[in-house]
């Protein structure tokens, strides 16, 4: 078969990491001649990018890898990623699986094959993931309004539930000089926002002199930026210059995620964290003092071994205290390999979904009054390229959903817009005056002379 004949299809697991490098993997591809294809289309070659955070990893891949048979027995099936090196040999038992590739090996699948050829037998190549100690540019976007650019790689914290060390190696980041190019790269494409994104994104320059601030002091005055956000960051590393910078900057979002984990000191501790509660409540303060309108999303886990239900109620109402914006809430799994495995007591499965719901209903409490706290107000939204069901969705500023009538033009367009009709679904949704229109048409017209 020639080569402009083979085709490619991806599918990615898990974290915006993993997307990220997906597409860069794509581009690479497309670039070396293949056609890409939809996963559950017809291809010659299957590229399944892998997660290790959750108990299903196994069976999620089992299931991928299945999907893909399926659609061709025959073709080259490639698997990658956290689970691929945490888990190679497991991996290499699935039926019709060509090639396991590690986190160091995983961005040469294109160089370590030339025809792509079905195995008679699995390979693998997973180095020591001491090894794993090169950085890969990679960033990846939704539609053509908001990237996600990787800053950042690996993680040197030692936390009992997690296995991401184990799956991506060292913290490790590129210069702030590389960063600005890719960055630049993607403002000269019509990006309006740029996500700053990795594994441990607030420890970038970790064993340099410079550090996070300083990208960011950097890439916030880049010419040509609009609007820079930080997809997650560490509250023992969101420093008050930071905070600062944010309130003074045009660019530099208003919204803050910062993973909390757990409210009680006790599960804290348990979960080898950084920081306690007290330190966590005087940033969401100090966030709060400089910028009273910052959107700030809080990370929490239910059901860690050691989490009795007195710690989690003490975990709940501090939650409840804190003046945040919405919850991202994960069942805890056991993975293997972690510290958690060996604290007690085991919570059951059940009161972890239990507790899940609980800071679910909670989230969404937090969310609406947060978002309601805005009505009348008038912010910037940045609206998608992709129409769904006849509406245009926009984020504001600081992170608040709108959606508008699809309206032909403002796609990818900064739009200040009055926010006065909260739905039931949890969203402005608003018109567009024809006065803000005809002036966005007279703003192009003065562009295109």
């Amino acid at each position: 078969m020639h080569l402009e004949e083979k085709t490619v299809a991806f599918e990615t697991l898990g974290c915006k990491l993993n997307f990220s490098e997906t597409s860069s993997m794509r581009r690479e591809f497309i670039q070396a001649g293949y056609l890409e294809k939809n996963f559950d289309d017809v291809a010659d070659i299957y590229i399944i990018n892998t997660c290790s955070v959750t108990l299903d990893a196994n069976s999620t891949c089992r299931k991928t890898v299945r999907r893909a048979r399926k659609t061709n027995p025959n073709a080259f099936i490639a698997v990658i990623g956290c689970y691929a090196q945490l888990k190679p040999d497991e991996i290499a038992q699935i039926e019709g699986v060509d090639v396991v590739l590690g986190a160091k090996e995983k961005f040469e699948l294109l160089h370590l094959f030339d025809d792509f050829i079905k195995q008679e037998k699995t390979i693998i190549h997973r180095s020591d993931i001491n090894e794993a100690a090169e950085f890969h540019h990679a960033f990846s976007s939704d539609d053509r309004t908001r990237a996600f650019l990787k800053v950042q790689d690996g993680c040197n914290y030692k936390c009992s539930f997690c296995t991401i060390p184990l799956a991506r190696g060292i913290s490790r980041s590129p210069s702030i000089e590389s960063v600005i190019l890719h960055a630049q790269k993607l403002i000269d494409e019509g990006f309006k926002e740029i996500i700053l994104t990795g594994v441990n994104t607030g420890d970038f320059g970790f064993g340099r002199e410079d550090n996070f601030f300083d990208l960011l002091n950097e890439l916030h005055v880049l010419p040509g930026i609009q609007r820079l956000r930080v997809s997650s960051i560490e509250p023992n590393l969101l420093s008050t210059d930071i905070i600062d910078l944010v309130a003074d900057s045009e660019t530099l979002q208003p919204h803050f995620h910062m993973p909390l984990q757990s409210g009680s000191d006790a599960v804290l501790k348990l979960m080898r964290r950084r920081y306690d509660a007290s330190l966590y409540a005087s940033r969401v303060a100090y966030i709060k003092s400089k910028i009273p309108d910052a959107c700030i999303g809080v990370d929490v886990i239910t059901g860690h071994p050691g989490e009795t239900e007195s710690y989690f109620l003490e975990s709940v109402s501090f939650i409840e205290s804190l003046d945040v914006s919405y919850l991202h809430v994960f069942t805890y799994s056991e993975r293997p390999d972690t510290h958690a495995l060996a604290l007690r007591p085991i919570i059951e499965k059940s009161e972890r979904k239990n507790r899940t719901h609980h800071y679910r209903m909670l989230s969404g409490k937090k969310r609406r009054s947060f978002d309601l706290s805005h009505l009348n107000s008038t912010r910037e939204v940045l609206f998608e390229s992709t129409p769904k069901n006849d509406l245009l969705l926009g984020w504001t500023d600081n992170y608040i959903r709108v959606a508008i009538p699809y309206t032909q033009g403002l796609q990818n367009r900064i739009v200040p817009l009055k926010l006065s009709n909260y739905t039931s679904d949890g969203y402005y949704l608003e018109q567009i005056s024809s006065e803000i229109i005809e002036e966005l048409c007279t703003i192009d017209s003065l562009i295109n002379l």
